[in-house]
Protein backbone atom coordinates (compact mmCIF):
# COMPACT_ATOMS: atom_id res chain seq x y z
CA UNK A 1 0.00 0.00 0.00
CA UNK A 2 3.08 2.66 0.98
CA UNK A 3 4.68 1.54 -2.41
CA UNK A 4 1.25 2.73 -4.61
CA UNK A 5 0.54 5.71 -2.80
CA UNK A 6 4.71 7.04 -2.85
CA UNK A 7 4.18 5.80 -6.77
CA UNK A 8 1.11 7.58 -7.33
CA UNK A 9 2.83 10.57 -5.30
CA UNK A 10 5.66 10.02 -8.16
CA UNK A 11 3.65 10.20 -10.79
CA UNK A 12 1.58 12.98 -9.57
CA UNK A 13 4.57 15.26 -8.90
CA UNK A 14 6.31 14.19 -12.40
CA UNK A 15 2.73 15.15 -14.49
CA UNK A 16 2.81 18.20 -12.17
CA UNK A 17 6.21 19.03 -13.51
CA UNK A 18 5.49 18.33 -16.89
CA UNK A 19 2.35 20.79 -16.89
CA UNK A 20 4.85 23.44 -15.21
CA UNK A 21 7.83 22.86 -18.05
CA UNK A 22 4.76 22.69 -20.76
CA UNK A 23 3.30 26.41 -20.03
CA UNK A 24 6.98 27.86 -19.61
CA UNK A 25 7.86 26.24 -22.88
CA UNK A 26 4.39 28.36 -24.55
CA UNK A 27 5.18 31.51 -22.25
CA UNK A 28 9.03 31.47 -23.70
CA UNK A 29 7.51 30.87 -27.79
CA UNK A 30 7.75 33.92 -29.71
CA UNK A 31 4.62 36.26 -30.37
CA UNK A 32 2.53 34.97 -31.85
CA UNK A 33 2.51 31.24 -31.44
CA UNK A 34 -1.13 30.85 -32.88
CA UNK A 35 -3.62 33.20 -34.76
CA UNK A 36 -4.66 36.54 -33.52
CA UNK A 37 -8.20 37.92 -33.43
CA UNK A 38 -9.34 41.50 -34.32
CA UNK A 39 -12.77 42.11 -33.02
CA UNK A 40 -14.80 44.67 -34.95
CA UNK A 41 -17.88 46.05 -33.49
CA UNK A 42 -19.29 47.06 -36.34
CA UNK A 43 -21.52 44.55 -39.49
CA UNK A 44 -19.46 43.25 -41.90
CA UNK A 45 -19.20 45.65 -45.02
CA UNK A 46 -18.91 48.88 -43.64
CA UNK A 47 -15.59 50.87 -43.76
CA UNK A 48 -14.09 49.86 -40.18
CA UNK A 49 -14.62 46.12 -40.95
CA UNK A 50 -13.50 46.78 -44.37
CA UNK A 51 -10.19 48.84 -42.65
CA UNK A 52 -9.99 45.95 -40.35
CA UNK A 53 -9.84 43.37 -43.10
CA UNK A 54 -7.20 44.89 -45.24
CA UNK A 55 -4.92 45.58 -42.12
CA UNK A 56 -5.64 41.91 -40.83
CA UNK A 57 -4.50 40.16 -44.54
CA UNK A 58 -1.21 42.48 -44.70
CA UNK A 59 -0.20 41.26 -40.78
CA UNK A 60 -1.02 37.54 -41.30
CA UNK A 61 1.58 37.61 -44.56
CA UNK A 62 4.61 39.52 -42.35
CA UNK A 63 3.83 38.18 -38.59
CA UNK A 64 3.65 34.61 -39.88
CA UNK A 65 0.08 33.43 -38.41
CA UNK A 66 -3.00 33.77 -39.37
CA UNK A 67 -5.02 36.97 -38.68
CA UNK A 68 -8.96 36.60 -38.22
CA UNK A 69 -11.50 39.14 -38.00
CA UNK A 70 -14.52 38.71 -35.55
CA UNK A 71 -17.52 41.09 -35.84
CA UNK A 72 -19.62 41.63 -32.75
CA UNK A 73 -21.93 44.40 -33.71
CA UNK A 74 -23.72 46.46 -31.07
CA UNK A 75 -24.06 49.44 -28.76
CA UNK A 76 -22.70 51.65 -31.22
CA UNK A 77 -19.74 49.63 -30.85
CA UNK A 78 -19.01 49.10 -27.39
CA UNK A 79 -19.86 44.95 -27.13
CA UNK A 80 -17.20 44.60 -28.95
CA UNK A 81 -14.79 47.26 -27.30
CA UNK A 82 -15.61 45.33 -24.00
CA UNK A 83 -15.13 41.65 -25.51
CA UNK A 84 -11.25 43.09 -26.04
CA UNK A 85 -11.26 45.41 -22.29
CA UNK A 86 -12.04 41.99 -20.98
CA UNK A 87 -10.27 39.63 -22.83
CA UNK A 88 -6.13 37.93 -21.84
CA UNK A 89 -3.84 40.77 -22.05
CA UNK A 90 -1.79 38.28 -24.64
CA UNK A 91 -1.70 40.00 -28.01
CA UNK A 92 -4.06 37.10 -29.10
CA UNK A 93 -7.52 39.27 -28.79
CA UNK A 94 -7.61 42.87 -30.29
CA UNK A 95 -9.87 45.60 -31.32
CA UNK A 96 -10.29 47.40 -34.24
CA UNK A 97 -12.01 50.66 -33.74
CA UNK A 98 -13.49 54.05 -34.89
CA UNK A 99 -13.28 57.28 -33.10
CA UNK A 100 -16.56 56.16 -31.57
CA UNK A 101 -14.86 54.34 -28.60
CA UNK A 102 -12.82 57.43 -27.59
CA UNK A 103 -16.47 58.55 -26.48
CA UNK A 104 -17.51 56.72 -23.59
CA UNK A 105 -19.39 59.78 -22.04
CA UNK A 106 -22.39 58.97 -24.50
CA UNK A 107 -22.88 56.17 -22.42
CA UNK A 108 -24.67 55.74 -19.23
CA UNK A 109 -22.42 53.21 -17.85
CA UNK A 110 -19.80 50.73 -19.69
CA UNK A 111 -18.84 48.01 -17.92
CA UNK A 112 -15.25 48.68 -18.29
CA UNK A 113 -12.66 51.90 -18.15
CA UNK A 114 -12.21 52.86 -21.93
CA UNK A 115 -8.70 54.68 -20.99
CA UNK A 116 -7.60 51.58 -18.53
CA UNK A 117 -8.94 48.25 -19.56
CA UNK A 118 -8.08 49.39 -23.62
CA UNK A 119 -4.26 50.25 -25.17
CA UNK A 120 -3.53 52.18 -28.14
CA UNK A 121 -1.42 49.76 -30.83
CA UNK A 122 -1.44 52.05 -34.24
CA UNK A 123 -2.98 54.63 -35.97
CA UNK A 124 -4.45 53.10 -39.12
CA UNK A 125 -6.34 55.92 -40.86
CA UNK A 126 -8.00 58.90 -40.96
CA UNK A 127 -11.58 59.09 -42.00
CA UNK A 128 -12.77 62.52 -42.77
CA UNK A 129 -16.33 63.04 -43.17
CA UNK A 130 -17.97 65.83 -46.30
CA UNK A 131 -20.42 68.26 -45.21
CA UNK A 132 -23.06 68.36 -48.18
CA UNK A 133 -26.56 69.76 -48.56
CA UNK A 134 -29.34 68.97 -51.11
CA UNK A 135 -28.93 70.67 -54.39
CA UNK A 136 -31.62 72.94 -53.68
CA UNK A 137 -30.62 74.64 -50.97
CA UNK A 138 -29.67 78.08 -51.72
CA UNK A 139 -25.81 77.74 -50.44
CA UNK A 140 -22.37 77.21 -51.80
CA UNK A 141 -20.42 77.68 -49.30
CA UNK A 142 -19.83 77.31 -45.22
CA UNK A 143 -20.66 80.66 -44.47
CA UNK A 144 -23.52 81.03 -47.00
CA UNK A 145 -24.93 78.01 -44.82
CA UNK A 146 -24.05 79.51 -41.23
CA UNK A 147 -25.71 82.63 -42.70
CA UNK A 148 -28.79 80.68 -43.62
CA UNK A 149 -29.21 78.92 -40.39
CA UNK A 150 -29.69 82.09 -38.25
CA UNK A 151 -31.57 83.64 -40.42
CA UNK A 152 -33.91 80.30 -40.19
CA UNK A 153 -33.24 78.87 -36.74
CA UNK A 154 -34.63 75.66 -36.39
CA UNK A 155 -36.11 75.53 -39.51
CA UNK A 156 -33.38 73.62 -40.88
CA UNK A 157 -33.15 69.74 -40.66
CA UNK A 158 -29.40 67.32 -40.77
CA UNK A 159 -29.50 63.81 -40.73
CA UNK A 160 -26.92 61.42 -39.15
CA UNK A 161 -26.49 57.92 -38.77
CA UNK A 162 -27.89 57.66 -35.75
CA UNK A 163 -28.32 59.32 -32.23
CA UNK A 164 -24.48 59.59 -30.66
CA UNK A 165 -23.08 58.09 -34.26
CA UNK A 166 -19.92 60.10 -35.15
CA UNK A 167 -21.81 61.95 -37.91
CA UNK A 168 -24.33 62.87 -35.34
CA UNK A 169 -21.63 64.35 -32.97
CA UNK A 170 -19.94 66.13 -36.25
CA UNK A 171 -22.83 68.01 -36.74
CA UNK A 172 -23.11 68.73 -32.99
CA UNK A 173 -19.49 70.03 -33.12
CA UNK A 174 -20.58 72.31 -35.57
CA UNK A 175 -23.42 73.60 -34.11
CA UNK A 176 -21.88 74.62 -31.10
CA UNK A 177 -18.74 76.77 -33.11
CA UNK A 178 -21.07 78.48 -35.45
CA UNK A 179 -24.35 79.39 -32.80
CA UNK A 180 -26.83 77.68 -34.96
CA UNK A 181 -29.83 76.23 -34.29
CA UNK A 182 -30.49 72.95 -36.17
CA UNK A 183 -32.57 70.24 -36.24
CA UNK A 184 -31.24 66.69 -35.59
CA UNK A 185 -33.28 63.68 -37.75
CA UNK A 186 -31.48 60.36 -36.54
CA UNK A 187 -31.45 57.54 -39.32
CA UNK A 188 -29.99 53.74 -39.29
CA UNK A 189 -26.91 54.06 -40.49
CA UNK A 190 -24.69 56.43 -43.17
CA UNK A 191 -26.46 54.67 -46.03
CA UNK A 192 -29.82 55.74 -45.06
CA UNK A 193 -29.02 59.51 -43.87
CA UNK A 194 -27.08 60.34 -47.05
CA UNK A 195 -30.15 58.99 -49.06
CA UNK A 196 -32.65 61.37 -46.65
CA UNK A 197 -30.33 64.68 -47.94
CA UNK A 198 -30.46 63.36 -51.42
CA UNK A 199 -34.28 62.69 -51.27
CA UNK A 200 -34.75 66.12 -50.10
CA UNK A 201 -35.79 64.66 -46.49
CA UNK A 202 -33.08 66.96 -44.80
CA UNK A 203 -31.44 69.91 -46.34
CA UNK A 204 -27.58 68.86 -45.07
CA UNK A 205 -25.80 66.09 -43.78
CA UNK A 206 -22.22 64.84 -42.94
CA UNK A 207 -21.18 61.54 -44.27
CA UNK A 208 -18.29 59.85 -45.61
CA UNK A 209 -15.93 60.88 -48.26
CA UNK A 210 -16.07 57.60 -50.02
CA UNK A 211 -19.91 57.77 -49.69
CA UNK A 212 -20.24 60.62 -50.92
CA UNK A 213 -18.29 60.76 -53.75
CA UNK A 214 -20.87 58.97 -56.70
CA UNK A 215 -23.56 61.51 -55.44
CA UNK A 216 -21.68 64.33 -55.89
CA UNK A 217 -20.62 63.59 -59.34
CA UNK A 218 -24.23 62.80 -60.24
CA UNK A 219 -24.72 66.33 -58.41
CA UNK A 220 -27.16 64.26 -56.35
CA UNK A 221 -25.80 66.29 -52.85
CA UNK A 222 -23.45 69.42 -52.62
CA UNK A 223 -20.11 68.97 -50.66
CA UNK A 224 -19.46 72.25 -49.10
CA UNK A 225 -16.31 71.09 -46.60
CA UNK A 226 -14.59 68.27 -45.66
CA UNK A 227 -14.47 67.64 -42.17
CA UNK A 228 -10.95 66.83 -40.78
CA UNK A 229 -8.17 69.25 -40.28
CA UNK A 230 -6.48 68.87 -43.86
CA UNK A 231 -8.45 68.41 -47.37
CA UNK A 232 -9.47 65.50 -48.01
CA UNK A 233 -7.03 63.43 -50.42
CA UNK A 234 -10.46 62.35 -52.22
CA UNK A 235 -11.89 65.96 -52.54
CA UNK A 236 -8.60 68.19 -52.88
CA UNK A 237 -10.64 70.78 -54.40
CA UNK A 238 -13.13 70.86 -51.54
CA UNK A 239 -11.97 73.00 -48.38
CA UNK A 240 -11.93 71.71 -45.00
CA UNK A 241 -14.74 73.62 -42.16
CA UNK A 242 -12.04 75.74 -40.75
CA UNK A 243 -10.70 77.06 -43.80
CA UNK A 244 -14.43 77.89 -44.98
CA UNK A 245 -14.83 79.94 -42.22
CA UNK A 246 -15.26 77.92 -38.82
CA UNK A 247 -12.13 77.92 -36.94
CA UNK A 248 -10.84 75.25 -34.76
CA UNK A 249 -12.89 73.00 -36.68
CA UNK A 250 -11.78 69.65 -36.59
CA UNK A 251 -14.56 66.61 -36.66
CA UNK A 252 -11.84 63.90 -37.90
CA UNK A 253 -13.16 60.19 -37.94
CA UNK A 254 -10.20 57.61 -37.41
CA UNK A 255 -9.67 54.25 -37.42
CA UNK A 256 -6.85 52.17 -34.97
CA UNK A 257 -6.34 49.34 -33.11
CA UNK A 258 -6.20 48.87 -29.67
CA UNK A 259 -5.30 46.09 -27.11
CA UNK A 260 -6.22 44.50 -23.80
CA UNK A 261 -5.31 47.43 -21.31
CA UNK A 262 -2.13 45.03 -19.77
CA UNK A 263 -0.52 43.72 -22.81
CA UNK A 264 2.83 43.86 -22.08
CA UNK A 265 4.68 46.40 -24.21
CA UNK A 266 7.07 44.36 -26.42
CA UNK A 267 3.83 42.87 -27.78
CA UNK A 268 2.30 46.38 -27.90
CA UNK A 269 5.30 47.05 -29.80
CA UNK A 270 6.11 43.97 -32.03
CA UNK A 271 2.33 44.90 -33.56
CA UNK A 272 2.72 48.45 -33.21
CA UNK A 273 5.79 48.46 -35.65
CA UNK A 274 4.50 45.46 -38.06
CA UNK A 275 1.40 47.51 -38.52
CA UNK A 276 3.64 50.45 -39.46
CA UNK A 277 5.89 48.71 -41.97
CA UNK A 278 2.19 47.13 -43.09
CA UNK A 279 0.89 50.43 -44.05
CA UNK A 280 3.68 51.58 -46.23
CA UNK A 281 2.38 48.93 -48.73
CA UNK A 282 0.87 50.66 -51.70
CA UNK A 283 -1.55 48.32 -52.37
CA UNK A 284 -3.28 48.59 -48.60
CA UNK A 285 -2.90 52.21 -48.98
CA UNK A 286 -4.98 51.55 -52.11
CA UNK A 287 -7.63 49.64 -50.68
CA UNK A 288 -7.82 51.54 -47.85
CA UNK A 289 -8.30 54.96 -49.60
CA UNK A 290 -11.10 53.17 -51.56
CA UNK A 291 -13.15 53.16 -48.59
CA UNK A 292 -12.22 57.18 -47.69
CA UNK A 293 -9.37 55.51 -45.08
CA UNK A 294 -6.57 58.07 -45.56
CA UNK A 295 -3.61 56.34 -43.78
CA UNK A 296 -1.85 57.27 -41.04
CA UNK A 297 1.61 58.05 -40.07
CA UNK A 298 2.62 57.58 -36.65
CA UNK A 299 3.58 54.77 -33.90
CA UNK A 300 1.94 53.64 -31.00
CA UNK A 301 3.25 56.57 -28.62
CA UNK A 302 1.41 59.11 -30.81
CA UNK A 303 -1.99 56.83 -31.39
CA UNK A 304 -1.66 57.08 -27.33
CA UNK A 305 -1.22 61.13 -26.96
CA UNK A 306 -3.86 61.37 -29.77
CA UNK A 307 -6.67 59.02 -28.15
CA UNK A 308 -6.06 60.73 -24.89
CA UNK A 309 -6.73 64.03 -26.67
CA UNK A 310 -9.66 62.85 -28.96
CA UNK A 311 -11.17 61.54 -25.45
CA UNK A 312 -11.33 64.53 -23.77
CA UNK A 313 -12.60 66.91 -26.75
CA UNK A 314 -15.47 64.93 -27.57
CA UNK A 315 -16.62 64.74 -23.62
CA UNK A 316 -16.59 68.54 -23.87
CA UNK A 317 -18.77 68.30 -27.40
CA UNK A 318 -20.96 65.92 -25.87
CA UNK A 319 -21.43 67.94 -22.57
CA UNK A 320 -21.90 70.90 -24.56
CA UNK A 321 -24.40 69.67 -27.66
CA UNK A 322 -26.71 68.04 -23.89
CA UNK A 323 -26.77 64.51 -25.95
CA UNK A 324 -27.96 62.70 -23.05
CA UNK A 325 -26.16 59.05 -22.20
CA UNK A 326 -27.71 56.40 -23.79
Amino acid sequence: MTCRRFSSAVTLCIASAACVLSSASVAQQPYPARPVRIIVGFAAGGATDIGARALAQKLSETIGQQVVVDNRPGAASMLGAELVAHSAPDGYTLLFANATVAMPSLFAKLPFDVQKDLRPVTLVGYGPLALTVHPSLPVKSVKELVALAKRNPGELNYASAGAGSFTHLAMALFITLTHTNLVHVPYKGGGPSAIATMAGETQLTFASVGASIPLLQQKRLRALAVSGSKRSVALPEVPTVSEAGVAGYDATSWYGMLAPGATPQTIIAKLGDTAMTGLTDLQLQKRLLAEGIEPARGGTDEFASYFSAELVKWAKVIKAAAIPPQ
